[in-house]
């Protein structure tokens, strides 16, 4: 079979790493501009719900503090109006958590973009970088203001790596040096990993309730991966390609022709789109409704397909144990109904004892290996959200782009 290869991915992606800078004291004394991701949960009263982000961030703070850096972290948080900060916009709750974190104060700095003062030794949070005019549109002054602030900039944000905003781009573009941090250079080094140059059978789970919203991906995928498992409403438009009937179920009719493309692609290459051959019914989409085991010949008009059936999550997941690199975004079921949860939980299994390099990502994703305790047998999980989804879909990201376009010239 021919392998190939995901277009935008390098064998191995050239980037700086602040760590080998760090290492090879070129770090000491300069001024380090860190673009963090600490967009985190707040509830109604301003307190962190969530704090993952913020503690994920600090590997690399405290590289750059270790390292004798004057550094200065900034992060975009909620979604607010350029040039107009408010309370709820604030990354106050943020820098009082990093600095319980850091085990010593963060000082929060506003109208940072003329000037900061900051020392070798010292940590200062910048406020909110979307609430800069020109951010979101990477307007160059902008981002040659920034860029002016420091000697080194460091993207430590995989969550923002697919937009190209003034923090993400644009001053990686006039910076002295632009470099990748902790963060970033794990998901950089776990996507080659998976897609770039992955270890055979390479089998991908993509799971959703519309093809729509996957479709790109499937159809990126389909090209390179060895088996393709598809779940949720995405496996119920794959299944009425198929001929089968779905009752109820979500799906995605109009889209039928690109389905049945999707698993020509893959018979064409000698791979396969596993279709269900038993899956789990209800008459009513609710948590209490009774659950009844079919064959996948067997599904009534008035059926609604919740979850895979346990002869087909047998199969699938003694697929995933003889796989070499699995890729994993989105439940095959309703999980959260227990229910319906054991197809993905028969999944999370198998991949957490299966010999394979795995990366999984998407938020329901990230609430499955939650839920089953399988996190340490997870290869490595992607906290991207959007910016995994578009690695998957085979795009550059902005990030990964500029950072390349540095380091090699």
């Amino acid at each position: 079979m021919r392998r190939f290869r995901f277009p935008n991915l390098a064998d191995s992606m050239h980037i700086l790493r602040f760590s080998d800078l760090c290492a090879q004291g070129q770090a000491r004394g300069q001024r380090v501009f860190i673009r963090a991701d600490l967009n985190v949960p707040q509830g109604d009263d301003g307190r962190i719900t969530e704090d993952t982000r913020i503690r994920a961030s600090v590997p690399c703070i405290q590289m750059a503090l270790d390292a004798g850096a004057a550094v200065m972290v900034t992060s975009h948080l909620g979604r607010p109006t350029e040039g107009t900060l408010t309370t709820a916009d604030s990354l106050a709750p943020v820098a009082q958590r990093l600095g319980e974190l850091l085990g010593r104060e963060v000082p929060l700095v506003a109208d940072w973009v003329d000037g900061v003062q900051v020392q070798p030794g010292q940590v200062v949070m910048l406020e909110n970088c979307r609430v800069n005019p020109g951010e979101k549109k990477n307007q160059p002054e902008l981002a040659q203001k920034m860029a002016q602030l420091c000697d080194i900039y460091v993207n430590d944000a995989f969550g923002t790596a697919h937009r190209a905003e003034g923090t993400t781009y644009g001053i990686a573009e006039y910076a002295k040096v632009a470099c990748a941090g902790p963060l970033l250079s794990a998901e950089i080094d776990a996507i080659t990993q998976a897609l770039a140059a992955p270890k055979r059978p390479l089998v991908a789970i993509v799971a959703g309730s519309k093809v729509s919203t996957k479709l790109t991906i499937l159809q990126s995928l389909a090209k390179n991966v060895d088996g393709l498992i598809v779940g949720g409403g995405i496996a119920n438009t794959f299944m009425l390609a198929a001929g089968l009937k779905i009752g109820k179920s979500l799906a995605e009719p109009d889209l039928l022709g690109e389905a049945t493309a999707v698993i020509e692609a893959m018979k064409a290459r000698g791979a396969e789109v596993p279709i269900p051959t038993d899956v789990v019914v209800a008459k009513t989409f609710a948590a209490d409704a009774p659950a009844t085991v079919k064959a996948a010949t067997d599904v009534a008009d008035d059926d609604l397909i919740l979850d895979i059936g346990p002869e087909t999550a047998q199969r699938l997941a003694a697929q995933l144990k003889a796989a070499g690199t699995i890729v994993w975004n989105g439940p095959v079921g309703v999980f959260e109904f227990a229910a319906f949860e054991n197809g993905t939980k028969a999944i999370a299994q198998a991949i957490a004892e299966s010999p394979a390099f795995s990366i999984a990502g998407g938020g329901d994703t990230l609430a499955a290996i939650a839920k089953y305790g399988i996190e340490k047998d997870v290869g490595y999980i992607s906290t991207g959200g959007g910016a995994f989804l578009e690695v998957l879909e085979g795009k550059t990201l902005p990030a990964f782009e500029i950072l390349q376009k540095r380091a090699n010239g």
